[in-house]
C-alpha cells in the first residue's frame, strides 16, 4: 500500500467536541428565546413570555408570532447559511480570510438582485434564483483568483482582489440606484442587512436550496478534509479535487445567494463562525463544519437582538452589529505573525 493511501484522515474522537456542542446549542436556544422576548417595540418580555406560555393580549401575539418568530427563523437560516459558507471557502482556497462578504461573493448576489430588481423583479422567488445566480458569478471570481496564487504568495492577496471586485459591484450596484427611485427605495435598507420585516413566505423560498445546499456540504466534507492533506493524497486516497471544488463552489452559492436573497448581503459571518469553530475543535473541517450549526445562528441572533436594543426604539441594520464584531477578528487575524494553515 502507497504511503498516501495509508493516510488515515479519520477525526480522533474529541472528548472537548462532546462537551462544546452541547454549550453552544443551550446558548443558542438561550438566543432564541432572547429573540422572541426583546424587540424595540412596546412589547417587553414579560408580555412575550405570556404568549410562549399560551396566554397574553393580542397586540403581544401579534408581535411575537406574526413579527418575531419568523424573524428568529430566518436569523437562524441565514447565520447557519454563512457560517457554513464561509468554512467552505476557507477550507477550500486554504485561506483563513476568505470570507463571502470580503470576497465578492455576496455583492454578487446584491448586485444580482439590484439588477433584477432595476428590471422589475419582485417575486421572492424569483429574488432567490437571482442571488445565487449573481453569488456563482462572485465565487467563480474568488476560486479563479485562488488558483492563481502561488505556493508562496501572501493569502492577504486573495482579500483584497476580494476587495476591489466587491467594491467594483458595489459601485455598480449604487449606480443602477441612482437611476430608478423605486429601485433605490425597494433596496435601500436591504443592501446594508437586516432580518426586519421579514416574513416565513420569504424562508419557504429558500429552503429548497438550503437543503440542497446542506447534502452537498455533507457529500464534500470527507474528500475536503483529504484535499487538506494536498492534493496528490486526496487522488490517491480515491478523491477529486476538480470536482470536489466544484461543488463547493455550488453550494457556496446557494448557501449564500439564499442568505443574501432574504437579509440582504451581510458581512463577517463567514470569517468570524469558522474562526470560532477552528479555535474550539481544530482545523479539521467535518468538526469546523459541526460547530458551524450552532456557532452562525448564535451569533446572527445575539447580533440582531442588540440592534434591537442598542437604539430602541429605532433598529440598527443587522449588518452594522456583525461588521463591528467581525472587524477586529479580521485586524487580529491579518496582524498575526503568521495566518494559520488551513
Amino acid at each position: 500500500m502507497s504511503k498516501a493511501a495509508s493516510v488515515n484522515i479519520e477525526p480522533r474522537p474529541s472528548a472537548g467536541l462532546s462537551r462544546v456542542m452541547p454549550m453552544l446549542s443551550g446558548l443558542l436556544a438561550l438566543a432564541v428565546l432572547a429573540s422572541l422576548l426583546w424587540g424595540a417595540g412596546e412589547v417587553g418580555p414579560a408580555r412575550a413570555l405570556a404568549v410562549l406560555a399560551g396566554h397574553g393580549d393580542s397586540e403581544a401575539r401579534f408581535v411575537v408570532e406574526t413579527l418575531r418568530l419568523p424573524r428568529t427563523l430566518i436569523g437562524i437560516a441565514v447565520g447557519l447559511s454563512l457560517g457554513v459558507a464561509g468554512a467552505l471557502l476557507q477550507a477550500v482556497s486554504r485561506n483563513p480570510l476568505a470570507e463571502p462578504g470580503l470576497l465578492g461573493v455576496s455583492a454578487g448576489a446584491a448586485f444580482a438582485v439590484a439588477v433584477a430588481l432595476w428590471l422589475g423583479a419582485s417575486a421572492a422567488t424569483l429574488r432567490v434564483a437571482v442571488a445565487q445566480v449573481g453569488a456563482l458569478g462572485g465565487c467563480l471570481a474568488v476560486m479563479s483568483v485562488a488558483r492563481l496564487r502561488g505556493p508562496g504568495d501572501d493569502p492577504v492577496r486573495l482579500v483584497l482582489a476580494g476587495a476591489a471586485f466587491s467594491a467594483l459591484l458595489a459601485s455598480l450596484t449604487s449606480l443602477l440606484l441612482l437611476f430608478d427611485q423605486r429601485t433605490a427605495d425597494e433596496i435601500r435598507f436591504w443592501v446594508v442587512g437586516s432580518l426586519a420585516g421579514r416574513r416565513l413566505d420569504d424562508l419557504a423560498a429558500v429552503l429548497p436550496s438550503l437543503g440542497l445546499a446542506l447534502v452537498v456540504t455533507a457529500l464534500i466534507a470527507r474528500p475536503l478534509a483529504a484535499l487538506a492533506l494536498g492534493e496528490r493524497v486526496a487522488s490517491g486516497l480515491g478523491h477529486r479535487p476538480g470536482r470536489v471544488r466544484a461543488l463547493v463552489v455550488i453550494a457556496v452559492a446557494l448557501l449564500v445567494g439564499a442568505a443574501t436573497a432574504i437579509a440582504g448581503p451581510i458581512a463577517f459571518v463567514g470569517l468570524v463562525v469558522p474562526f470560532a469553530a477552528r479555535a474550539l475543535a481544530g482545523p479539521d473541517i467535518r468538526r469546523t463544519l459541526w460547530l458551524c450549526l450552532p456557532l452562525g445562528p448564535l451569533m446572527v441572533l445575539a447580533a440582531d437582538v442588540v440592534s434591537r436594543r442598542v437604539v430602541a426604539p429605532s433598529e440598527l441594520p443587522l449588518g452594522v452589529l456583525t461588521a463591528l464584531v467581525g472587524a477586529p477578528v479580521l485586524v487580529a487575524v491579518v496582524r498575526a505573525r503568521r495566518l494559520p494553515t488551513l
